[in-house]
Formats: structure tokens, C-alpha cells, sequence
């Protein structure tokens, strides 16, 4: 015979694993969802829309995808092959790293160095396949990971499994993403400030910006490239 002590006590213990599998349900609901989208990390926001203004084709949105597939925004990322940020290859950088903060030196571990080199460079990139069939920002990026040399050769994306990834990665996943949150930013500007947009950002979509590639400094050089990746077998 079942007390009623013993009812009792089989009554807390149903009712304590009801709550539990309560809570569980929620917490599967939540951690279920998709996850948050990316967006630029403050610290970086002011280096990147500066960046930006480099040549018309690029945009915070474009840079920041950029970065995310390079290194995740972490600034001591190596490769072993590449550094920083925005993953030079020592002789790229040679050649393009600047001083981008003033301090009187090009540090490819400063992302006040690295995140404007890097424009200047995917600015050159641009102008260096305008005679490759194929989209622009596509190819820059490109050659960006393979190489200009790479891409002029294979006269489009070369077949390295690495950096079609890598494309496919920044323009069909990670840019659409910061373009959202961007845009999200802006609408809550706008709510809270009455402005139409941060200043620095162009709020012109990346593709339909003017085709002019010039950096505000260009240099004359041409570029050295990235370490070129093997092709896959």
C-alpha cells in the first residue's frame, strides 16, 4: 500500500521532472535558432569605414566579409604562410603594407596598418583583372588569396578548391550577412538620431557602384601576389 507520505513524495518528484523537461524544451528552442548574424566588431568600425573610402568598389560591408574569412578578426591570425588581420604573405606586404596609423611604421599586426593595406591592395586587384571575364569582386578576391598572376593565367577564378571556397565563402555567405547588419545599423541610426546614415558608409549596394578602382594614393607598382595555392588533384 502506497502511503500518503509516499504519494507526496512521488508527487514532487513528477512534478520536479515535468519542470526539468520544461526547461530543457526551452533551452533546445533557443539554442536551436539561427545563429546571430556577424558584424563589425567596434574597435575596428572607424579603421573599416575609413578603408572603405579607398576606391568606389569596396564597402564596409565587402571588407569586413573579407576579414572575417581571412582571419575571423583575429589580429595575431598566422597561417604560417600569412599574417594579421588581413593575412599578407610577407611579400605582399613588403610591398603594400602601410603605415596606416601614423605611428612611423607598417606593422602587419596592426589592424590600423593591416585593414587599410588591405584595401589599397583589393583596390589594385580590381583594376588588375578589368580585362578578366567574369565579376569583379569575384576575381579580385581571387586573386587576392591565389594571386593576380593565378587569375590572369586561368582568365577567371583558377581551379584551386581553396580559393573557390574562399570566393564562394565572402560573396554568398559572409557579405550578404554584413550588408544585413549594416543595413540594420543604419535603420537603428536612423530611430534613434534622425540620421540618414553613419558617417563614412556609402549606402550605395556594392554592385552598383562606379567602376573606379583607384586608390586615393595609388602606388605605381605592380603587385607581388600572395603565395599561389596548388591545384587540387
Amino acid at each position: 500500500m502506497v502511503t500518503r507520505r509516499a504519494r507526496s513524495g512521488l508527487g514532487i518528484v513528477v512534478s520536479a521532472a515535468l519542470l526539468g523537461a520544461g526547461v530543457l524544451a526551452v533551452r533546445e528552442l533557443v539554442t536551436d535558432g539561427p545563429d546571430p548574424l556577424p558584424t563589425v566588431p567596434d574597435e575596428h568600425r572607424a579603421t573599416l569605414e575609413a578603408a572603405a573610402r579607398t576606391c568606389a568598389p569596396l564597402s564596409v560591408p565587402l571588407l569586413a566579409a573579407q576579414i572575417d574569412a581571412e582571419s575571423g578578426w583575429d589580429p595575431r591570425a598566422s597561417s604560417g604562410k600569412a599574417d594579421g588581420i588581413a593575412q599578407f604573405a610577407p611579400v605582399t606586404w613588403t610591398e603594400w603594407g602601410r603605415d596606416g596609423d601614423g605611428d612611423g611604421q607598417a606593422d602587419v599586426w596592426n589592424p590600423r596598418d593591416a585593414i587599410p593595406s588591405q584595401a589599397r591592395y583589393l583596390c589594385h586587384l580590381y583594376d588588375s583583372v578589368k580585362d578578366v571575364p567574369g565579376d569583379r569582386t569575384e576575381l579580385a578576391l581571387a586573386a587576392y588569396n591565389a594571386g593576380p598572376g593565378a587569375v590572369l593565367r586561368a582568365r577567371g577564378i583558377p581551379a584551386f578548391n581553396e580559393t573557390r571556397g574562399y570566393v564562394d565563402r565572402i560573396t554568398k555567405r559572409l557579405l550578404p550577412d554584413y550588408e544585413q547588419t549594416e543595413r540594420e545599423r543604419r535603420e537603428k541610426l536612423r530611430e534613434s538620431t534622425g540620421a540618414t546614415r553613419p558617417e563614412g558608409e556609402d549606402p550605395t549596394p556594392t554592385a552598383a557602384r562606379p567602376t573606379d578602382t583607384s586608390p586615393t594614393d595609388a602606388s605605381p607598382t605592380e603587385a607581388t601576389g600572395a603565395v599561389e595555392p596548388q591545384p587540387q588533384p
